[in-house]
């Protein structure tokens, strides 16, 4: 019986390979790319409620 379903895998990265050293680079790296993420967004998020929030308080 022929399926039209598709499977999608994520490819997962073997990181018990790499040194130790590899490892904490990529965990610093992972944190920090996080924290870019998380301040963007928190300053987007930011200056777009600012207005509204004002605009609610002065109705």
């Amino acid at each position: 019986m022929y399926t039209t379903e598709r499977r999608w895998s994520v490819p997962m990265i073997d990181l018990t390979a790499s040194s130790s050293a590899v490892q904490a680079a990529i965990l610093v790296g992972t944190v920090l790319l996080e924290a870019v993420v998380l301040y963007v967004g928190y300053g987007a998020l930011e200056r777009v409620a600012t207005p509204v929030i004002d605009r609610v308080k002065h109705a």
